[in-house]
């Protein structure tokens, strides 16, 4: 897939675009995304327009809500998805100012004969265009617009806010049943740490954060995958309590993997809530409960 940074192509052959930020590319992202795809024609490329930044951050400096996905996570799962070209656009006060009929000349100059939005996406300057105004002003230009209604799911619309809030309070598989394939991941380099599980008899790889929203604090049956292979894990996610930490960590232990894997990626999904994490009375406390987590990842359910 071609990443553009601009709002702008050199190629002439026609471009159906999706529009939004995408967070997560959930469930409903999907939809406006296979819409696109509908669009296309034999000859023509199928692109999406998002943002490097979330829109919040330049609008409202502080406000912007901590991200489901890093944005190279958002542009891996875009090619997943079939699209040809993505253009990554920062957000800033050259895209603020474009009134909406400015916006949408800046994507007829880029030979987009297809549009594909949710419902009630909103654009332009102070958000004054919508997908009434959008579908008229392309009609009127031959450009087809796809206004994509909300996806639900128990009666309810799927959006990342929903999504977050799941994620915030460790209720991991209701977070990737909306998500869809492959569901909330964490992936990270292997650092070195404190060094305390290999003398537990827990060997654990330190998995360095991305800057993305992480699960609430506590210890997580998980799947985890390096160099091609699947491992069931255990994952604690939080500040080492019982040893006075401060800084939050994410902690795998891998069933039946005995490799050293500094400086390498690991990738963990599929998380489900084990327990909080908590200061025990005695570290033989803490290994004796160490012990029984095991049986969350000893015949692990994803369910």
């Amino acid at each position: 897939m071609r990443v553009h940074h601009e709002l702008a192509r050199a190629s002439e052959r026609p471009l159906v675009l999706a529009i939004g930020f995408f967070d997560g590319f959930h469930r409903g992202h999907r939809e406006i995304a296979r819409r696109t795809l509908l669009m296309r024609k034999p000859g023509w490329r199928a692109g999406v327009l998002t943002f490097a930044n979330h829109p919040a951050s330049f609008l409202r400096p502080g406000s912007d809500p901590p991200l489901l996905t890093t944005p190279e996570e958002r542009i891996d799962l875009f090619a997943q998805a079939g699209f040809e070209e993505c253009f990554a656009v920062t957000f800033d006060d050259a895209i603020a100012r474009l009134s909406p009929a400015e916006f949408l000349d800046r994507l007829i100059a880029m030979n987009v004969k297809g549009v594909a939005v949710g419902s009630t996406f909103r654009f332009g300057h102070r958000r004054a265009g919508d997908a009434e105004f959008m579908s008229a002003y392309l009609a009127d230009r031959g450009v087809a617009l796809a206004a994509v209604d909300n996806v639900t799911d128990g009666g309810e619309r799927i959006s990342s806010t929903r999504i977050r809030a799941l994620v915030r309070e460790g209720r991991l598989g209701e977070a990737d049943r909306l998500l869809g394939s492959p569901g909330y991941e964490l992936r990270g380099a292997v650092e070195l740490g404190a060094g305390r599980g290999h003398g537990l008899g827990f060997p654990t790889a330190n998995v360095r954060p991305p800057a993305k929203l992480l699960p609430k604090d506590g210890v997580y049956s998980s799947v985890a995958r390096y160099d091609g292979r699947d491992f069931a894990a255990l994952v604690s996610i939080g500040t080492n309590p019982q040893f006075d930490g401060r800084d939050r960590t994410v902690e795998a232990w891998l069933r039946d993997f005995h490799q050293t894997v500094y400086g390498r990626e690991l990738a963990l999904r599929e998380f489900r809530f084990v327990r909080n994490q908590m200061r025990f009375d005695g570290v033989d406390q803490l290994v004796e409960q160490m012990h029984a987590d095991l049986e969350a990842v000893a015949f692990p359910s994803y369910g």
